[in-house]
C-alpha cells in the first residue's frame, strides 16, 4: 500500500472512531445498570412500565438506557447470551437510523434486538427484513424468547400463509420477514377491495439485514403483481429458430461491453427475407421487430447454467449477485417468452401487470430505516446518495487476523483451472477446510468435476440445489471439507470452525482456519469482500485468495485492454503472471466498473422515481374510496375501484412500452429521461377523466339498489387469478447503460 492510500485509510479510521464517540458514554450508562439481582417479575414489571411510557408518547431516547439494559439481562437469562460492547454500540447506531458495518460472526442478529425492542414499545410495529425465509423463521424463533420475556409479541411471515395468518404476524410488535414477501403483501394490499383483506398496517420502522444486497444489488428490482388475461397466439418458436440461424459478425454484433446485441444491415435483410414482412422497421411490423430482438438477446446473451437453469421442466433465473435461483423472478414478458422458446418450452407467463414497486421505493415508505451488513463501507457514497444513510463501522469484538493474500492472475481460463485444482488438492491433503466461491453454476460444476477427477471429494452448492444451502454451508468449516459454491451462498449462516465442535475447531485453527478461494473478480469490491469475510470469524484464523484469468467474464465484457498492459494480452502460459503492478491495475479497473454501475443505477432510479410518485397518488385515491365514510352505494364503490385499477394497469403497460424504446431518443439528440417523464406525465393526467367517464357510463346502466349484480356480464370481471414475481431489470439496465 503506498503512502497516499495509507493516509486515506488512516483518515477513514479516525473518522469512523469519531462516529462512535457519542455511543461510548451511552454504553457506559447502560453497563452501569446492574439488573442481575432482580427477579424475573421485577424485570417484567419494569418492561411493562417502559411500554406504558412509550404508549404515552415519552420520547424513546429517554427510555433507551433502561430498555437496552433490560434486553441485555433478558438475553442472558433466556439465551445465555450477553451482548458485547460492540453489539450494544451497533444497537445504538441502528436506533439512530444508521447503516452499521459489522463483520460476519460478530452478532448482528442480537444487536438488532436492542433497537427492535426499543422501537416496538410505542406499539406501531417493527419489521426486520432478512435475506431469505429460512433466516426469517430462524431469527424470530431464536430471538423470540427475549421479546416475549419483556412482554412483546414476535412473529415471522412466510410465503403461503393465509390472509388471517399474515394479518396476525404483521400485527405483532416485531415481525421478521423477507423484503420480497413483505413487498408482495404490500402489492396485494394495493389491489384489495375490502379493508378486511389488507394485511399490513402503516409502516413504522425497519431494520434491513444484509442491507448491501437489498439496498444496492436488488434495490432497483421491481416487484410485480399480475393478473391473468386471455392469451393470443405468439410466434416465439419461429423467432427462436430465426435467431439461432443468425451468425455473429454477419447478421448481428455486440456493443463494446457485450451488454447489448443488435442486427447488422445484412441481418435485417436476412430477417426480412425469412419473415416475408417487407421493411422490418415499418410501424405495422413493430411486434415482429420486438419479438426478434428478444429472441436474439435470449440466444446471444443469455446462457443456460449461467443466467438461468432448467429444473423440473421449469425455467428459473439465477441471481447474478448470489448465484442462487431468484425465486419468482422473471424477465420482461417478451424476453421471458423468448428464452422459454429457445429452450423448447411453452411460455407460462402471460398476464397484465396490476401493480409494481421497486424495493428502493418500498423501503422509502418507512418513516425510519436502518440496516446492517458486513460490507457497507465500499458503497458508502451510494448509501448516502440514495438513502441518506450514514455508514457506521463497528469494530470486531476480537481483531480480525485473516490473511488476505494477493490475487494470482493467469493468462487464460485453463491455466487458472489447473492451478486451482493443484492448490485445492494440496491444501485438502492437510485436512484444512476450503470454501471456493465461483462465478456461475456452469463454473462450479466444471470445477467440481475437475476436483473429483483429481481425487478430491467436494460438496457443491449452486442454484441447482440451493434448498440445501444452510446445511451445506454450516459444515464448510469442518476438517477435510471442500465446498464449491456460487458467489454468496449461505449469507446469514455462520461458518464455524469444526462445524461448531470445540475439539475439531481447535484442530482446524491449528491448520490456519478456513481457506476461502475466489475463482473470479467481481464487478464490485464489496462482493469480493463478502466472500473473503466467510473466513476469520470472531478472531478465528483464516485466509483468502482470488484466482483470476484474463478470459474471465468481467475482462471480456468490459475490455481487458483497459486494465492489462499490452505486453500481456497475446501471451499464454500456465504459470501466474508475476508483474506486481497487475493487482493494482485490476483493482483500479474494478473501481471503474463499480463506478459505472453506480451511475447506471442512478439513471435507472430517475426513470422510476416519477412512476413511484404517480403510484402514491393512485394509492391515496384508492384508500380514500375503500375507507369512505359517506354512503355511496357499494355498487359505485365497486365500479370506481374497477376502473381505477384498470386505468393504473393500462398506465403501467404504457410506461413499460415507453421505457422499452426510450433509449432511442438519444439518437435524435433528445434526453431519454426527460422525454420519458414528459410522456408518462401527459398520460397520467388523462387518468382521472377516463375513470370518471367510464364509471358514469356504467352506473347509468345498472340499478344501484340491486343486491346481486352480475359484474361479469357487465364486463367488470377481474383477473381469474393473480401471481407475484420480481422483474429482472438487467435487460433494461443494459439498454440504459448504452443509450441513457
Amino acid at each position: 500500500m503506498n503512502f497516499a492510500s495509507k493516509f486515506v485509510q488512516k483518515l477513514k479510521g479516525r473518522f469512523a472512531q469519531n462516529k462512535l464517540k457519542p455511543y461510548m458514554d451511552t454504553l457506559e450508562e447502560i453497563k452501569q445498570i446492574d439488573l442481575s439481582s432482580w427477579d424475573d417479575g421485577k424485570l417484567q414489571a419494569k418492561a411493562a412500565e417502559l411500554r406504558d411510557q412509550a404508549l404515552n408518547n415519552v420520547p424513546l431516547d429517554e427510555l433507551l438506557v433502561e430498555a437496552y439494559a433490560l434486553v441485555c439481562e433478558a438475553a442472558w437469562r433466556k439465551l445465555r447470551m450477553r451482548p458485547y460492547d460492540v453489539q450494544i454500540m451497533a444497537g445504538l447506531a441502528l436506533h439512530e437510523g444508521n447503516l452499521i458495518e459489522m463483520q460476519t460472526g460478530e452478532g448482528k442478529t442480537l444487536a438488532a434486538v436492542l433497537s427492535a425492542y426499543l422501537n416496538a414499545l410505542p406499539g406501531r410495529g417493527v419489521h426486520v427484513l432478512t435475506f431469505n425465509d429460512y433466516l426469517a423463521g430462524r431469527d424470530a424463533a431464536w430471538m423470540g424468547p427475549i421479546y416475549e420475556f419483556l412482554g412483546l409479541q414476535v412473529a415471522a411471515v412466510r410465503e403461503g400463509m393465509s390472509t388471517q395468518q399474515k394479518q396476525e404476524a404483521y400485527s405483532a410488535d416485531i415481525t421478521y420477514v423477507t423484503a420480497k414477501e413483505m413487498g408482495f403483501d404490500y402489492l396485494r394490499d394495493e389491489i384489495s377491495t375490502n379493508m378486511n383483506d389488507i394485511v399490513h398496517r402503516p409502516f413504522h420502522y425497519v431494520i434491513v439485514d444484509e442491507a448491501d444486497s437489498l439496498l444496492i444489488d436488488e434495490a432497483r428490482v421491481p416487484l410485480i403483481i399480475a393478473g391473468s388475461v386471455p392469451v393470443a397466439g405468439n410466434d416465439g418458436r419461429r423467432m427462436a429458430e430465426l435467431a439461432a440461424s443468425l451468425s455473429y459478425g454477419d447478421h448481428y454484433d455486440f456493443d463494446e461491453n457485450k451488454r447489448n446485441v443488435f442486427l447488422t444491415e445484412t441481418g435485417v435483410e436476412y430477417a426480412e427475407s425469412v419473415l416475408k414482412c417487407g421493411n422490418l422497421y415499418d410501424n405495422h411490423n413493430s411486434h415482429l421487430l420486438t419479438s426478434l430482438n428478444c429472441a436474439l438477446h435470449a440466444d446471444a446473451l443469455l446462457k443456460r447454467d449461467v443466467d438461468y437453469i432448467i429444473r423440473d421442466g421449469k425455467l428459473e433465473l439465477i441471481d447474478p449477485f448470489t448465484g442462487r435461483v431468484a425465486e419468482n423472478r422473471h424477465w420482461p414478458d417478451g424476453l421471458q417468452a423468448a428464452v422459454e422458446a429457445k429452450e423448447g418450452m411453452s411460455s407460462n407467463l402471460s398476464g397484465k401487470i396490476l401493480g409494481t414497486i421497486t424495493l428502493q421505493h418500498l423501503l422509502s415508505i418507512y418513516p425510519k430505516i436502518s440496516g446492517m451488513t458486513a460490507t457497507a463501507l465500499a458503497s458508502e457514497d451510494e448509501f448516502d446518495d440514495t438513502y441518506s444513510l450514514n455508514v457506521v463501522q463497528i469494530a470486531s469484538n476480537r481483531p480480525c487476523i485473516r490473511e488476505d493474500l494477493p490475487s494470482l492472475i493467469f493468462t487464460h481460463f485453463d491455466a487458472k483451472l489447473k492451478a486451482l485444482v493443484t492448490e485445492i488438492a494440496s491444501v485438502h491433503a492437510t485436512g484444512r477446510p476450503i470454501l471456493i466461491g465461483t462465478s456461475s453454476v456452469d463454473e462450479s460444476d466444471k470445477l467440481a468435476q475437475a476436483l473429483q477427477e483429481s481425487g478430491v471429494a467436494c460438496h457443491v452448492l449452486n442454484a441447482k440445489n440451493d434448498a440445501e444451502e444452510a446445511v451445506v454451508i454450516a459444515k464448510a468449516g469442518k476438517l477435510n471439507a471442500v465446498t464449491v459454491s456460487t458467489n454468496m451462498a449461505g449469507r446469514g449462516v455462520d461458518i464455524r470452525l469444526g462445524g461448531g465442535d470445540p475439539i475439531e475447531a481447535e484442530k482446524v485453527a491449528k491448520l490456519n482456519g478456513l481457506y476461502v478461494i475466489g475463482t473470479h473478480m467481481n464487478e464490485s469490491i464489496r462482493i469480493d469482500n463478502q466472500l473473503r469475510g466467510r473466513a476469520g470469524r470472531q478472531g478465528d484464523p483464516g485466509s483468502s485468495r482470488f484466482y483470476v484469468s484474463l478470459e474471465d467474464e468481467i475482462f471480456v465484457r468490459f475490455g481487458y485492454e483497459k486494465a492489462i498492459p499490452a505486453s500481456y494480452r497475446s501471451i499464454k502460459q500456465d504459470e501466474p503472471l508475476v508483474e506486481t503492478s497487475l493487482n493494482k491495475s485490476l483493482e483500479h479497473f474494478q473501481r471503474v466498473v463499480t463506478g459505472q454501475n453506480f451511475d447506471i443505477r442512478k439513471d435507472l432510479n430517475k426513470y422510476m422515481d416519477m412512476v413511484e410518485e404517480q403510484r402514491k397518488i393512485i394509492h391515496e385515491q384508492r384508500m380514500s374510496i375503500i375507507n369512505v365514510d359517506n354512503p355511496i352505494s357499494p355498487a359505485e364503490k365497486h365500479v370506481t375501484l374497477f376502473y381505477l385499477d384498470k386505468a393504473w394497469a393500462d398506465h403501467l403497460a404504457y410506461v413499460s412500452y415507453i421505457r422499452e424504446g426510450i433509449h432511442l431518443e438519444s439518437l435524435a439528440n433528445r434526453n431519454p429521461i426527460d422525454e420519458f417523464h414528459h410522456r408518462i406525465i401527459h398520460a397520467f393526467e388523462q387518468i382521472p377523466e377516463k375513470i370518471e367517464q367510464e364509471t358514469a357510463k356504467l352506473m347509468r346502466r345498472i340499478d344501484q339498489q340491486q343486491q346481486n349484480i352480475d359484474w361479469d356480464k357487465l364486463g367488470l370481471k377481474g383477473p381469474s387469478r393473480t401471481w407475484t414475481y420480481m422483474m429482472n431489470d438487467q435487460y433494461i439496465q443494459k439498454k440504459v447503460d448504452i443509450f441513457g
